[in-house]
């Protein structure tokens, strides 16, 4: 997975639509193995961002569980510690 796609379920407050969207970014970036398209495919690269976007959404609407909500600074912390760990 990309490492630049952070999970964005059971967060409070919840993902916003910016999240959303940077995570779709991301993904058609690493799938389509460009981050700048060219013109003639800049259309269809913001279609399918758009569309990923919107499904992402959806399926974050409708996930459920019973976890506590997550605290985006602590993931943020252990996310920089184990980078910390590995990178030194």
């Amino acid at each position: 997975m990309c490492r630049n796609i952070r999970p964005l379920n059971n967060f409070e407050p919840p993902a916003t639509r910016d999240e959303v969207t940077a995570a779709a970014l991301q993904f058609v970036r690493k799938v389509s193995g460009t981050t700048k398209p060219s013109q003639a495919n800049q259309p269809a690269f913001d279609r399918a961002v758009a569309e990923i976007a919107h499904i992402t959404q959806h399926l974050l609407d409708d996930l459920v569980t019973t976890a506590p909500p997550k605290n985006r600074e602590v993931e943020a912390d252990k996310a920089r510690e184990r980078a910390r760990l590995r990178y030194g």
